[in-house]
């Protein structure tokens, strides 16, 4: 009400506050705190902007759904936007590290053939999974004496890091499963 230029919130991962009501995994804390949001966004207004951000738009609740004027995919990066992305994380955590007391690392055999390597292996990474590599490739560097990292470590850690993922992805698919069996059994 005091800004002359008016707000924009956003909301980063916004289904976790946002989820449907008529789910039984909502507490009554949360069930409020959702009616009260809805109360206050319920009319249009020029004077605020709400941007959510989520990986489970599909969770947000009905109303939220309703109140969404334009929604806006971000698809996976493809091939030429990871390889940007992985030159970036490089020359950011290995080449030219922030912080008072990070190291540089040297890198051994590393070059434009196995970053394109990096990049096909990649596929299906996000942006934030890309960045989380690459601190990794830091601190397995770290881990050498002399902050070295090899051919053998840089690809080492991408195979280590498509494991998580997929291990991450079937804790996902059997958390939804239990979800779904006990919302069917109550």
């Amino acid at each position: 009400k005091t800004s002359r230029k008016g707000l924009l919130l956003f909301v980063d991962e916004a289904d976790a506050f946002l989820q449907s009501r008529e789910t039984n995994r909502i507490s009554e804390d949360q069930r409020n705190a959702l009616n009260a949001f809805l109360f206050r966004t319920g009319t249009e207004s020029n004077e605020f902007m709400m941007v959510y951000a989520s990986n489970q738009p599909s969770q947000f609740d009905e109303a939220i759904m309703d109140r969404i004027d334009e929604m806006v995919e971000f698809e996976l990066p493809e091939a030429h936007e990871r390889k940007k992305m992985i030159t970036m994380y490089i020359e950011k955590y290995l080449l030219n590290p922030p912080g008072r007391w990070a190291k540089k690392v040297t890198t051994v055999d590393i070059g434009e053939e196995e970053i394109d390597r990096v990049v096909a292996e990649t596929e299906g990474f996000s942006g934030r999974a890309i960045s989380k590599l690459a601190i990794a490739w830091q601190a397995a560097a770290y881990g050498t004496d002399g902050a070295i990292l090899d051919q053998e470590t840089f690809f080492r850690t991408v195979e280590h890091h498509k494991k998580g993922m997929m291990q991450k992805e079937e804790w996902i698919q059997h958390a939804y499963e239990r979800a779904e069996m006990l919302t069917k059994d109550r």
